[in-house]
């Protein structure tokens, strides 16, 4: 493996494991649908994780389950693509909005060391077993 991509490897693992203490705390994470949840806890990310796109729920919907928790800050892990960031964007202005505080971190510097080789979170899993075996 050349040091480049063992260097993004590390730091991709260094950043999920940053994400599962801040799972570990309490803090919700929003992604997507159902096979990013599962791809979390392949990549041992647990706690509490929000569906935002399953069958039937609108945005208002997601935001309503995330007023609930009552949490005041909450990870927002949508996918890589125009969506995702749109989906990203809309959320983070909307739960400002609440005095909720989203935070984009994880998203951007994980958009910032896979580019376009995944498209969502999903594929992350699979990525990683590919960076490690080259």
């Amino acid at each position: 493996m050349s040091t480049n991509l063992e260097k993004r490897l590390e730091k991709i693992l260094q950043l999920l494991d940053r994400l599962a203490t801040e799972s570990a705390k309490g803090i919700p994470i929003i992604v997507e649908g159902k096979n990013d949840i599962n791809a979390l806890h392949k990549l041992n990310v647990m706690g509490d994780i929000i569906q935002a796109k399953s069958s039937g729920k609108s945005f208002l919907d997601v935001l309503s389950e995330v007023e609930r928790r009552k949490k005041r800050k909450v990870i927002l892990l949508m996918d890589f693509d125009r969506r995702g960031k749109e989906w990203t964007n809309r959320l983070a202005q909307r739960l400002e909005k609440m005095r909720i505080n989203p935070n984009l971190l994880f998203w951007k510097e994980l958009l910032g060391l896979v580019g376009r080789n995944v498209k969502d979170i999903e594929g992350l899993a699979t990525y990683l077993e590919t960076l490690r075996k080259n």
